[in-house]
């Protein structure tokens, strides 16, 4: 039981310091690459207005929105190989 917790709590620490690293990496990105941070801020905000929006926009808001967040991870993972990439080069 003793060797699980520690297992497990070795697996979240790497896990979660992975994570942060990617992050930040991926905010060093953001800003070499803004055009593309826009877009997804840009359309995090027409994602959130489409989801309180009262009318259904003829029936294509629910696609819109299921698109809109389909190529927000897009954007993201791009961000997130460019930082993958750059950071293999460093080493």
């Amino acid at each position: 039981m003793k060797k699980l917790v520690i297992i497990l709590s070795a697996v979240v620490f790497l896990s979660t310091t992975a994570f942060v690293f990617v992050q930040q990496n991926r905010h060093t990105e953001a800003a070499k690459h803004p055009r593309i941070e826009n877009a997804i801020k840009e359309l995090e905000s027409a994602i959130d207005y489409l989801e309180k929006a009262p009318d259904d926009f003829g029936g294509y808001k629910t696609q819109a929105i299921a698109d809109s967040k389909k190529a927000v991870l897009s954007l993201k993972l791009a961000l997130n190989y460019r930082a993958k990439v750059d950071n293999n080069k460093k080493k």
